[in-house]
Protein backbone atom coordinates (compact mmCIF):
# COMPACT_ATOMS: atom_id res chain seq x y z
CA UNK A 1 0.00 0.00 0.00
CA UNK A 2 1.15 3.46 -0.72
CA UNK A 3 0.90 6.12 1.82
CA UNK A 4 -0.76 9.59 0.47
CA UNK A 5 1.59 12.20 2.11
CA UNK A 6 0.19 15.91 2.93
CA UNK A 7 3.45 18.22 3.73
CA UNK A 8 1.86 21.40 5.66
CA UNK A 9 4.15 24.24 5.71
CA UNK A 10 6.22 24.95 2.37
CA UNK A 11 9.83 26.37 3.64
CA UNK A 12 12.65 24.82 4.10
CA UNK A 13 12.07 21.47 5.79
CA UNK A 14 9.07 21.40 4.44
CA UNK A 15 10.44 21.32 1.46
CA UNK A 16 13.12 18.41 2.48
CA UNK A 17 10.25 16.21 3.75
CA UNK A 18 8.20 16.67 0.22
CA UNK A 19 11.43 15.13 -1.00
CA UNK A 20 11.75 12.13 0.91
CA UNK A 21 7.39 11.67 0.10
CA UNK A 22 7.95 11.70 -3.15
CA UNK A 23 10.80 9.41 -3.59
CA UNK A 24 10.61 6.70 -1.08
CA UNK A 25 9.16 3.57 -2.71
CA UNK A 26 6.01 3.38 -0.79
CA UNK A 27 4.29 6.65 0.08
CA UNK A 28 3.43 9.78 -2.59
CA UNK A 29 2.71 13.38 -2.60
CA UNK A 30 -0.93 14.16 -2.78
CA UNK A 31 -0.51 17.85 -1.76
CA UNK A 32 1.42 20.87 -0.31
CA UNK A 33 -0.45 23.60 2.07
CA UNK A 34 0.56 27.25 2.55
CA UNK A 35 -0.39 30.31 2.72
CA UNK A 36 1.72 32.03 0.67
CA UNK A 37 1.21 31.48 -2.60
CA UNK A 38 4.86 31.19 -4.46
CA UNK A 39 5.66 28.66 -2.01
CA UNK A 40 3.29 25.90 -2.38
CA UNK A 41 2.71 26.65 -6.56
CA UNK A 42 6.60 25.90 -6.81
CA UNK A 43 7.04 23.17 -4.16
CA UNK A 44 3.39 21.65 -6.02
CA UNK A 45 5.04 22.00 -9.43
CA UNK A 46 8.12 20.51 -8.88
CA UNK A 47 6.51 17.54 -7.41
CA UNK A 48 3.22 17.30 -9.59
CA UNK A 49 0.77 17.42 -6.78
CA UNK A 50 -1.98 19.75 -5.30
CA UNK A 51 -1.57 23.07 -4.10
CA UNK A 52 -3.94 24.06 -1.42
CA UNK A 53 -3.82 27.33 0.60
CA UNK A 54 -5.41 26.14 4.13
CA UNK A 55 -3.94 23.27 6.05
CA UNK A 56 -7.40 21.96 7.08
CA UNK A 57 -7.87 21.28 3.19
CA UNK A 58 -4.91 18.97 3.75
CA UNK A 59 -6.77 17.17 6.58
CA UNK A 60 -10.16 16.82 5.73
CA UNK A 61 -9.05 15.12 2.11
CA UNK A 62 -10.11 11.64 2.65
CA UNK A 63 -6.98 10.87 -0.31
CA UNK A 64 -4.49 11.93 2.93
CA UNK A 65 -3.67 9.28 4.94
CA UNK A 66 -0.64 11.12 6.09
CA UNK A 67 0.33 14.87 7.60
CA UNK A 68 3.63 16.44 7.75
CA UNK A 69 3.53 19.58 10.30
CA UNK A 70 6.73 21.82 9.03
CA UNK A 71 5.34 25.22 10.35
CA UNK A 72 6.32 27.52 12.86
CA UNK A 73 5.89 26.55 16.12
CA UNK A 74 2.81 28.33 16.35
CA UNK A 75 1.06 25.95 14.50
CA UNK A 76 2.65 22.49 14.74
CA UNK A 77 0.22 21.33 17.88
CA UNK A 78 -3.13 22.72 16.71
CA UNK A 79 -2.42 20.92 13.04
CA UNK A 80 -1.10 17.61 14.19
CA UNK A 81 -4.33 17.11 17.06
CA UNK A 82 -6.65 18.02 14.11
CA UNK A 83 -4.79 15.56 11.91
CA UNK A 84 -4.68 12.47 14.01
CA UNK A 85 -8.25 13.29 15.63
CA UNK A 86 -9.15 13.37 11.39
CA UNK A 87 -7.19 9.56 11.36
CA UNK A 88 -4.20 10.27 9.86
CA UNK A 89 -0.57 9.48 10.76
CA UNK A 90 1.25 12.58 11.93
CA UNK A 91 4.82 13.54 11.28
CA UNK A 92 5.59 17.17 13.70
CA UNK A 93 9.12 18.93 13.38
CA UNK A 94 10.39 19.88 16.24
CA UNK A 95 9.69 20.77 18.83
CA UNK A 96 6.65 19.35 19.34
CA UNK A 97 4.93 22.31 19.89
CA UNK A 98 5.83 25.65 21.80
CA UNK A 99 5.88 24.26 25.03
CA UNK A 100 5.25 21.43 27.52
CA UNK A 101 1.39 21.91 27.75
CA UNK A 102 1.20 21.93 23.81
CA UNK A 103 3.48 18.78 23.97
CA UNK A 104 1.30 16.91 26.22
CA UNK A 105 -1.81 17.66 23.85
CA UNK A 106 -0.13 16.09 20.96
CA UNK A 107 0.54 13.13 23.26
CA UNK A 108 -3.07 12.38 24.44
CA UNK A 109 -4.14 13.12 20.75
CA UNK A 110 -1.78 10.48 19.41
CA UNK A 111 -2.90 7.94 22.21
CA UNK A 112 -6.52 8.94 21.49
CA UNK A 113 -6.33 8.25 17.98
CA UNK A 114 -4.48 5.15 18.02
CA UNK A 115 -2.45 6.78 15.29
CA UNK A 116 1.36 6.94 14.99
CA UNK A 117 2.91 10.66 15.89
CA UNK A 118 6.70 11.09 15.20
CA UNK A 119 8.26 14.03 16.24
CA UNK A 120 10.94 15.39 13.82
CA UNK A 121 14.48 14.66 15.50
CA UNK A 122 16.36 13.85 12.87
CA UNK A 123 19.61 14.33 14.30
CA UNK A 124 19.33 10.57 16.02
CA UNK A 125 19.93 9.61 12.29
CA UNK A 126 23.45 11.43 11.84
CA UNK A 127 25.66 8.20 11.25
CA UNK A 128 28.18 9.82 13.74
CA UNK A 129 25.42 10.04 16.27
CA UNK A 130 23.82 6.68 15.18
CA UNK A 131 26.86 5.09 15.75
CA UNK A 132 28.13 6.66 19.13
CA UNK A 133 24.34 5.82 20.39
CA UNK A 134 24.66 1.86 19.42
CA UNK A 135 28.21 1.91 21.28
CA UNK A 136 27.06 3.40 24.11
CA UNK A 137 24.55 0.84 24.77
CA UNK A 138 26.75 -1.82 24.09
CA UNK A 139 28.60 -0.58 27.01
CA UNK A 140 31.57 0.68 24.99
CA UNK A 141 32.63 3.14 27.76
CA UNK A 142 30.69 1.61 30.79
CA UNK A 143 28.22 3.65 33.00
CA UNK A 144 27.71 7.25 32.15
CA UNK A 145 29.33 10.00 34.15
CA UNK A 146 28.29 13.30 32.30
CA UNK A 147 27.40 14.89 29.28
CA UNK A 148 28.95 18.14 27.57
CA UNK A 149 27.31 19.18 24.31
CA UNK A 150 27.23 22.79 22.04
CA UNK A 151 25.50 23.77 18.96
CA UNK A 152 25.16 27.07 17.60
CA UNK A 153 24.86 29.03 14.66
CA UNK A 154 25.86 32.65 14.10
CA UNK A 155 22.23 33.64 12.25
CA UNK A 156 21.97 36.14 9.57
CA UNK A 157 21.16 39.67 8.95
CA UNK A 158 17.39 40.53 10.04
CA UNK A 159 17.05 37.50 11.74
CA UNK A 160 15.30 39.37 14.53
CA UNK A 161 12.17 39.77 12.20
CA UNK A 162 12.16 35.98 11.09
CA UNK A 163 9.63 34.07 12.92
CA UNK A 164 12.09 32.57 15.31
CA UNK A 165 12.79 35.62 16.83
CA UNK A 166 8.87 36.30 17.57
CA UNK A 167 7.72 34.94 20.83
CA UNK A 168 4.05 34.27 20.21
CA UNK A 169 5.50 32.19 16.60
CA UNK A 170 8.22 30.46 18.17
CA UNK A 171 7.15 30.02 22.24
CA UNK A 172 10.78 30.50 22.80
CA UNK A 173 14.40 31.56 21.39
CA UNK A 174 17.84 29.32 20.68
CA UNK A 175 17.14 27.17 23.39
CA UNK A 176 13.50 25.89 21.73
CA UNK A 177 14.98 26.47 18.38
CA UNK A 178 18.54 24.17 18.66
CA UNK A 179 18.06 23.76 22.04
CA UNK A 180 15.18 21.00 21.70
CA UNK A 181 18.00 18.24 19.40
CA UNK A 182 20.55 18.73 22.39
CA UNK A 183 17.93 17.40 25.43
CA UNK A 184 16.25 14.90 22.93
CA UNK A 185 20.16 13.49 22.73
CA UNK A 186 20.90 13.84 26.26
CA UNK A 187 17.57 11.91 26.89
CA UNK A 188 18.12 9.38 24.33
CA UNK A 189 21.30 8.71 25.78
CA UNK A 190 21.09 8.99 29.82
CA UNK A 191 17.07 9.33 29.69
CA UNK A 192 15.18 12.25 31.91
CA UNK A 193 17.19 13.83 34.03
CA UNK A 194 15.46 14.97 37.83
CA UNK A 195 16.93 18.31 38.46
CA UNK A 196 17.79 21.48 36.31
CA UNK A 197 19.21 25.01 36.52
CA UNK A 198 19.91 27.70 33.51
CA UNK A 199 21.46 31.13 32.89
CA UNK A 200 20.13 32.48 29.74
CA UNK A 201 21.57 35.46 27.63
CA UNK A 202 20.36 37.77 24.95
CA UNK A 203 23.31 39.07 23.70
CA UNK A 204 23.39 40.08 19.98
CA UNK A 205 19.92 39.57 18.29
CA UNK A 206 17.02 42.30 19.57
CA UNK A 207 14.57 39.41 20.24
CA UNK A 208 13.90 40.45 24.19
CA UNK A 209 12.17 38.21 25.97
CA UNK A 210 13.69 35.61 24.22
CA UNK A 211 17.16 34.55 23.97
CA UNK A 212 19.90 34.00 21.86
CA UNK A 213 22.03 32.03 24.34
CA UNK A 214 21.17 29.11 26.51
CA UNK A 215 23.50 27.65 29.72
CA UNK A 216 22.38 25.06 31.29
CA UNK A 217 22.89 22.12 33.54
CA UNK A 218 21.19 19.09 34.51
CA UNK A 219 21.75 16.05 36.80
CA UNK A 220 20.36 12.77 37.53
CA UNK A 221 19.23 10.80 40.31
CA UNK A 222 22.64 9.13 40.23
CA UNK A 223 24.87 11.89 39.84
CA UNK A 224 25.57 12.38 36.46
CA UNK A 225 25.52 15.73 35.05
CA UNK A 226 24.78 16.98 31.40
CA UNK A 227 25.87 20.79 30.50
CA UNK A 228 24.29 21.78 27.77
CA UNK A 229 25.36 25.38 25.40
CA UNK A 230 23.41 26.26 22.82
CA UNK A 231 23.83 30.05 21.03
CA UNK A 232 22.78 31.92 18.19
CA UNK A 233 25.87 33.63 18.55
CA UNK A 234 28.16 30.97 16.58
CA UNK A 235 29.64 32.77 14.30
CA UNK A 236 31.66 29.77 13.25
CA UNK A 237 28.77 26.84 13.37
CA UNK A 238 29.71 24.17 15.85
CA UNK A 239 28.34 21.12 16.81
CA UNK A 240 29.87 18.99 19.53
CA UNK A 241 28.09 16.40 21.55
CA UNK A 242 30.61 14.28 23.86
CA UNK A 243 29.70 11.30 26.52
CA UNK A 244 31.92 10.56 28.94
CA UNK A 245 31.57 7.02 31.08
CA UNK A 246 33.42 5.12 33.46
CA UNK A 247 35.85 3.08 30.86
CA UNK A 248 36.38 6.25 28.35
CA UNK A 249 34.24 8.81 26.00
CA UNK A 250 32.42 9.20 23.21
CA UNK A 251 33.30 12.65 21.23
CA UNK A 252 31.07 13.36 18.07
CA UNK A 253 31.93 16.99 16.62
CA UNK A 254 30.38 18.51 12.99
CA UNK A 255 26.88 17.92 11.72
CA UNK A 256 28.78 18.05 7.44
CA UNK A 257 27.90 21.22 5.79
CA UNK A 258 28.45 24.42 7.51
CA UNK A 259 29.06 22.56 10.49
CA UNK A 260 32.26 20.57 9.28
CA UNK A 261 32.63 17.05 8.54
CA UNK A 262 31.20 14.55 11.07
CA UNK A 263 33.81 12.82 12.87
CA UNK A 264 32.85 9.89 16.08
CA UNK A 265 35.98 10.24 18.27
CA UNK A 266 36.11 6.83 20.61
CA UNK A 267 38.74 7.07 23.48
CA UNK A 268 38.88 4.12 25.77
CA UNK A 269 41.02 4.73 29.05
CA UNK A 270 43.99 3.81 30.32
CA UNK A 271 43.74 1.96 33.65
CA UNK A 272 47.47 2.65 34.38
CA UNK A 273 47.07 6.11 33.78
CA UNK A 274 48.15 8.28 30.23
CA UNK A 275 47.10 8.59 27.17
CA UNK A 276 43.95 6.56 26.26
CA UNK A 277 43.29 4.62 23.14
CA UNK A 278 41.68 7.00 20.60
CA UNK A 279 40.10 5.47 17.41
CA UNK A 280 38.45 8.13 15.16
CA UNK A 281 35.67 7.49 12.53
CA UNK A 282 34.83 9.77 10.00
CA UNK A 283 31.35 10.13 8.04
CA UNK A 284 31.71 12.09 4.84
CA UNK A 285 28.58 11.29 2.55
CA UNK A 286 25.59 13.03 2.25
CA UNK A 287 23.19 14.41 4.86
CA UNK A 288 20.53 11.10 4.79
CA UNK A 289 19.31 12.13 8.22
CA UNK A 290 15.90 12.69 6.81
CA UNK A 291 15.68 9.74 4.47
CA UNK A 292 16.01 7.86 7.05
CA UNK A 293 14.14 9.39 9.40
CA UNK A 294 11.39 9.27 6.85
CA UNK A 295 12.15 5.47 6.32
CA UNK A 296 11.71 5.29 9.99
CA UNK A 297 8.84 6.62 10.17
CA UNK A 298 6.80 5.06 7.08
CA UNK A 299 7.95 0.87 8.56
CA UNK A 300 6.42 2.40 11.95
CA UNK A 301 2.87 3.17 10.12
CA UNK A 302 3.26 0.05 7.72
CA UNK A 303 4.06 -2.17 10.11
CA UNK A 304 3.96 -0.94 13.26
CA UNK A 305 7.71 -1.17 14.10
CA UNK A 306 8.85 1.21 17.66
CA UNK A 307 10.72 4.13 15.98
CA UNK A 308 12.56 6.71 17.68
CA UNK A 309 10.85 10.23 18.24
CA UNK A 310 8.05 8.69 20.12
CA UNK A 311 5.00 11.30 21.42
CA UNK A 312 6.73 10.55 25.34
CA UNK A 313 10.00 11.48 24.22
CA UNK A 314 8.98 14.58 22.68
CA UNK A 315 7.13 15.49 26.00
CA UNK A 316 10.42 14.60 27.63
CA UNK A 317 12.58 16.48 25.64
CA UNK A 318 10.17 19.64 26.63
CA UNK A 319 10.52 18.92 30.04
CA UNK A 320 14.17 19.14 29.89
CA UNK A 321 13.26 22.34 28.31
CA UNK A 322 10.85 24.03 30.47
CA UNK A 323 12.81 23.06 33.54
CA UNK A 324 15.71 25.05 32.29
CA UNK A 325 13.27 28.08 31.42
CA UNK A 326 11.42 27.86 35.04
CA UNK A 327 15.07 27.70 36.49
CA UNK A 328 16.57 30.96 34.48
CA UNK A 329 13.13 32.58 35.53
CA UNK A 330 13.52 31.88 39.28
CA UNK A 331 17.37 31.78 39.50
CA UNK A 332 16.84 28.36 41.43
CA UNK A 333 17.00 24.37 40.82
CA UNK A 334 14.23 22.79 39.86
CA UNK A 335 12.98 19.64 39.61
CA UNK A 336 11.80 17.94 36.37
CA UNK A 337 9.37 15.16 38.31
CA UNK A 338 6.68 18.41 38.64
CA UNK A 339 7.38 18.91 34.61
CA UNK A 340 6.76 15.30 33.51
CA UNK A 341 4.06 14.34 35.59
Amino acid sequence: MTLRVAVVGCGLIGSRRAKEASQHPRTSLALVADVDEDRRTQLATRYACLPVAQWKEAIDNPAVDVVVASTPNRYTAEIAVAALAAGKHVLVEKPPGRNLVEARQLAEAARKAGRVLKIGFNHRYHPAIDRAYRLYSDGAIGGMINIRARYGHGGRPGYEKEWRGDQALAGGGELTDQGVHIADLIQWFGGVPCEAFAFLQTAVWPIQPLEDNAFGLFRYRNGSIASVHTTWTQWKNLFSFEVHGQLGSLCIEGLGGSYGPERLLRAIRNPAGGVPTVNEESFDGPDLSWQLEWDDFVHAVDEGRTYRGTPEEGVGAMAMIDALYRSARSGVLVRLSEATA
